[in-house]
């Protein structure tokens, strides 16, 4: 069954067809991380896909991860393309290494996820803490309702545990 919503006012809708993204969500709905893994490599997987990207299985399961991580990357935006996003400028898309399944398959890999910084609230996060946040910043997903069912999950700074004292942060021009 689709679902639809509202995020910055801006309509989301997933359509029936869209399985594995209508699984995700409604995951997050119910305020709850999980991801794809895979019935025969147990690899966990983001984002979701019908067949597993490292053995090319195409069973998994929906299994809960803990939703904490680390910043392995991130792209500050300056120029909203959405007119949405225009009045939250600069905002933060930050790449989640989660704690589970680092460097698996490999010593590079991890399972990452992508989503934006907000505060504790479900805000896109201020100018203030987009300057402060860089690679090694330690997240924690949160979830902003966008409807019935449905949920976008979002990142903030975890407060209960250690900070970098200076995170890694690409050089100003």
């Amino acid at each position: 069954m689709a679902i639809a919503g509202s995020y910055l006012e801006m309509p989301v809708h997933l359509d029936d067809l869209d399985q594995e993204h209508l699984e995700f969500f409604s995951w997050c709905g119910k305020h709850q991380l999980r991801l794809q893994k895979c019935s025969n490599c147990s690899l966990m997987r983001f984002p979701p896909t019908t067949a597993c990207p490292f053995c090319a299985h195409p069973d998994a399961t929906w299994e809960p991860v803990s939703g904490r991580g680390v910043v392995y990357s991130y792209g500050e935006v300056h120029h909203a393309i959405q007119g949405a996003f225009k009045p939250h400028l600069p905002y933060m898309l930050l790449l989640v290494e989660l704690d589970e399944q680092r460097n698996r398959p490999n010593e590079y890999d991890g399972l990452r996820v992508q989503g934006n910084l907000a505060t504790a609230d479900g805000l896109l996060a201020p100018p203030e803490l987009v300057a402060e946040v860089g690679i090694g910043t330690q997240v924690k997903v949160i979830f902003q309702d966008m409807g019935d069912g449905i949920a976008m999950p979002l990142w903030v700074v975890d407060q209960d545990v250690e900070q970098p004292a200076q995170p890694w942060r690409y050089p100003d021009e």
